[in-house]
């Protein structure tokens, strides 16, 4: 059986959404190989499964430099390519992770994810390397224990955007999204998220991501389900609903190379 895919996460259709690296049964790796192959692919994430259960399987994430504790667009990923080798038979997958249990469930042609939800804090000063950073207006800055979160006026402003990669590299946190309302009737809100410190400068389709936004736009809107679209080159389209501390993140996905990955 090929041991390694790539799966474009969060489209359904190939080359779009967010591609993600799996290895499947990696029991067999060091920490040091992991990290040599995720840097060798280069893809904002590569996970690492291995089975310890009925549908059960521990997952690990790696970035071209460093381990993460959540992603969520390479367990999307994950679930679709266990799913289409059959090597999980039931319409539940539970993954044991450094961010505790989570769950993939299958709903149609959709893949719902069961994280726990970030809930971020609005904070009144503006870090220096956010300041010095960003060219479109700030209506507010949060913060949750994995990101900076900016909303700017307008779609127009997410996509205008082009933040100091250096100085973005050194805020006290994972990275930086911006983000704000749609003008558009099928999409409640858009973002772009940005990771130089982990080795991406801007992620395609980042599912912990909206882990944070969908408490914050819950504030915001007064409802806990949401359309959302990551308005990276790539981009993405989601579900996101907010169930008090839990958030389930939905998409499709689509495998688009298999083999062996030789070490």
């Amino acid at each position: 059986m090929d041991n390694f895919y790539i799966a474009d996460a969060f489209t359904n259709k190939p080359f779009y959404g967010n591609p993600a690296g799996i290895y499947v049964e990696s029991g067999g790796l060091s920490d040091t190989e992991m990290q040599q192959i995720a840097s060798e692919v280069k893809l904002s994430e590569t996970a690492f499964l291995d089975q310890i259960g009925d549908c059960c399987f521990s997952i690990r994430w790696f970035t071209p430099k460093a381990e993460v504790d959540l992603c969520g667009h390479a367990t999307l990923a994950s679930a679709h390519i266990l799913w289409e080798l059959a090597a999980a038979d039931k319409a539940q997958i539970h993954f044991t992770s450094k961010s505790g249990d989570l769950f993939a469930r299958k709903e149609g042609a959709i893949i719902y994810l069961d994280f726990p939800a970030e809930f971020p804090s609005e904070i009144t000063d503006l870090p220096k390397e956010i300041a010095a950073s960003l060219d479109v207006p700030v209506l507010s800055v949060s913060k949750s224990r994995l990101d900076y979160i900016v909303e700017t006026d307008s779609q127009k402003s997410v996509v205008k955007a082009q933040p100091d990669q250096t100085m973005i590299s050194h805020l006290d946190r994972r990275g930086l999204i911006i983000t704000s309302k749609s003008f558009s009737p099928n999409y409640d809100f858009v973002s772009r998220c940005f990771y130089p410190k982990l080795g991406v400068y801007e992620d395609p389709v980042t599912g912990s991501a909206h882990c944070q936004l969908a408490p914050y736009w819950a504030d915001k809107m007064g409802k806990t389900s949401f359309k959302a679209i990551q308005l990276s080159s790539r981009q993405g389209q989601l579900s996101v609903r907010l169930n008090k501390d839990r958030c389930e993140i939905g998409g499709q996905a689509v495998t688009v190379l298999s083999g062996n990955l030789l070490k």
